[in-house]
C-alpha cells in the first residue's frame, strides 16, 4: 500500500491490509461495491472510497476517512452512477494515514479516467519512485500504488492491454490489484499470489473481491480464485484473459487464515473457519494441558479454540467478552493503568473464570503487551491457573507484502524463548502451534509464504536491501 518501509502503530494486534472490490455490467455497481466494502470492513478501517464510471466515461468519486458505514449514504450513492464501479477499505502498510492516500486513486489520462485499487506493498517500490522522479514524474501521494500508475501513464506502448503489461513486469513484490482504464476493468495478482483475489457473478455483471465473504453480501455467485499471475480483462460483464505474468513459485499469505480473512469466506478453495479449527485441533495435540475451560481471545481466535475444545474434550466457554463499539478514543491511560486499552476492549465473565484453571486461545502473538495485561484481568478475576495457548508459531520477522508488523527489535518472538515468554506474560503455561503442525493440516491448500515464521522471504525485499546498504555505508 505505501512505499515507505514498515512502521507500527500503538496496539498489538497486526493490522490487516487492504480490500478491493470492482463491478463491471450493472447499473447497481456503485451500491454492490459499498457492499463489498462492507464485508471487506475487517481488513481496512482507516479510509474508504468508491469510484464509479458512467456511460459517457466520467467519473465520479467518493472517499473518506473511517469506516464505510459512516462514509456512505443513500445520496451519496445516487450520485455514483455508472455500470462500473471500484472500490477500496484501507490500512496504511507504513505512511501516512490520511485523506490524500485514500483510494481508489483516480487520474485522467489519455486512453480515459484511470483509477487503481491496490492490496499489498511493492518491495520496489522506493526504486520505482526514485527512477520516475527522475524522469519528471510528479507524485501526488505517499502511496507505492501511485507508481503503477506513473508506469502505465509513461509507457510508449499503443494499447492499454500492453501498457499494463509493462507496467507489471517492472513491479515486484505484493500486489493484488483492481482498475479501470476507459470503460475496462483489469483485474490481477502478482505472481506468487500473495493477497487473495476472487471472481464472482450477479446475473450479467462480473465482480471481483479479496474474499468471498464480499461477494456472499452482495448476492453473487462466486465464479473462481484468480490464480496468481493472471491479469482478467472485463468489460460490461464479460470476462477475457490477458496473458500472464512470468510464473513464480506460489507463496499465498498463511496468516490470511491464521488471522485476516473472515472465518466465512475461503481463501484459495479452503474454508478459513475449517483451516482455524484444524489449528486448534492440532494445537491441543502439541499443547494439552489439565484444565477445567477453554475460551478465545474474541473474535478472530474464536474458530481456533472451538478446535481446541473439541480435540481435547474440555467444555467451550464463552468467558472473554469483547467489546464491539470501543471506537477511537482520546482517553490516555496513566501509567498505573497500563491494562487500560485491554479493560476497555475485553471483560471477563468472572462466575466462568473464578477459581477455574482456564485455557486462553489466541491466534498469535505479537509484541505480548495486551495479552500481558488479559492475564492480569483474569487473574483479577478470580482465575486460579491460566494456560495460554496460541494457534500459530512464535513471530520473529516483519512482513513486507502488504501487513503492518512491528519491526524486527519489537517482535516479542524474535528475541525471546518460550519460557522467557510466559514468564513476561505471567502465565503457568504457554504453548504455540508449530510450524510443522500447522502447515500440515493445510498443505492441500499450499505452499504458502511463512516468512513472518521463519525469516525466510520468497520475493525480494529491494527496498530493504537498498536501505541495509545505506546505513551500513553511512555508518
Amino acid at each position: 500500500m505505501n512505499w515507505r518501509l514498515p512502521t507500527w502503530r500503538d496496539d498489538d494486534r497486526v493490522r490487516d491490509e487492504c480490500g478491493i472490490v470492482a463491478i463491471s455490467g450493472t447499473a447497481r455497481a456503485s451500491q454492490l461495491a459499498f457492499l463489498g466494502l462492507y464485508a471487506l470492513q475487517h481488513r481496512g478501517q482507516e479510509s474508504c472510497g468508491v469510484v464509479s464510471i458512467d456511460e459517457s466515461g466520467g467519473a465520479h468519486s467518493h472517499k473518506a476517512m473511517g469506516l464505510v458505514a459512516d462514509a456512505f449514504d443513500d445520496a451519496t450513492l445516487a450520485r455514483l452512477a455508472g455500470s462500473m464501479a471500484l472500490g477500496h477499505c484501507r490500512y496504511s502498510t507504513a505512511g501516512t494515514s490520511s485523506l490524500g492516500n485514500a483510494q481508489p486513486v483516480v487520474v485522467n489520462y489519455r486512453h480515459g479516467n484511470m483509477t487503481l485499487a491496490h492490496n499489498g506493498t511493492l518491495t520496489n517500490a522506493l526504486e520505482l519512485r526514485d527512477r520516475l522522479t527522475k524522469q519528471g514524474a510528479i507524485f501526488q501521494t505517499d502511496s507505492d500504488s501511485e507508481a503503477v500508475i506513473h508506469l502505465i501513464a509513461r509507457s510508449r506502448r499503443d494499447s492499454p492491454d500492453e501498457q499494463l503489461n509493462e507496467a507489471l513486469s517492472q513491479l515486484a513484490g505484493a500486489f493484488s490489484i483492481v482498475m479501470s482504464i476507459g470503460e475496462t476493468v483489469y483485474a490481477l495478482r502478482d505472481a506468487r499470489g500473495f493477497r487473495p483475489l476472487v471472481l464472482g457473478r450477479i446475473e450479467d455483471a462480473a465482480v471481483v473481491a479479496s474474499e468471498t465473504c464480499a461477494l456472499d453480501i452482495m448476492g453473487a455467485d462466486y465464479v473462481r480464485d484468480i490464480q496468481p499471475g493472471e491479469v482478467l480483462k472485463i468489460r460490461d460483464g464479460i470476462v477475457t484473459s490477458l496473458p500472464p505474468l512470468a510464473p513464480q513459485p506460489h507463496s499465498p499469505c498463511l496468516f490470511e487464515l491464521v488471522y485476516f480473512a473472515r472465518p466465512d469466506s475461503r481463501i484459495g478453495g479452503c474454508s478459513v473457519d475449517a483451516a482455524r479449527r484444524s489449528f486448534g485441533r492440532q494445537l491441543a495435540r502439541e499443547q494439552p494441558v489439565e484444565a477445567d475451560c477453554v475460551f478465545a481471545v474474541p473474535d478472530s481466535s474464536n474458530s481456533a479454540a472451538l478446535g481446541y475444545a473439541e480435540e481435547s474434550g474440555i467444555p467451550y466457554e464463552l468467558a472473554l467478552i469483547r467489546n464491539h463499539y470501543v471506537g477511537r478514543t482520546f482517553i490516555h491511560p496513566t501509567q498505573t493503568a497500563r491494562d487500560f486499552k485491554v479493560r476497555v476492549k475485553y471483560n471477563p465473565v468472572r462466575e466462568l473464570i473464578d477459581g477455574r484453571r482456564v485455557i486462553v486461545v489466541d491466534d498469535s502473538l505479537v509484541r505480548g503487551t495486551t495479552s500481558r495485561g488479559l492475564v492480569a484481568l483474569l487473574r483479577e478475576h478470580g482465575a486460579r491457573e491460566i494456560h495460554f495457548r496460541i494457534a500459530s508459531p512464535p513471530i520473529i520477522s516483519p512482513c513486507y507484502y502488504g501487513i503492518d508488523m512491528p519491526t524486527r527489535e519489537e517482535l516479542i518472538g524474535s528475541s525471546h524463548s518460550v519460557e522467557q515468554i510466559g514468564e513476561h506474560l505471567g502465565v503457568d503455561t504457554l504453548g504455540y502451534l508449530s510450524l510443522g503442525g500447522m502447515e500440515r493440516v493445510v498443505r492441500e491448500f499450499g505452499p504458502f509464504c511463512n516468512a513472518c515464521w521463519t525469516g525466510d522471504y520468497p520475493a525480494p525485499l529491494f527496498d530493504l536491501e537498498s536501505a541495509q546498504t545505506t546505513a551500513r555505508l553511512s555508518g
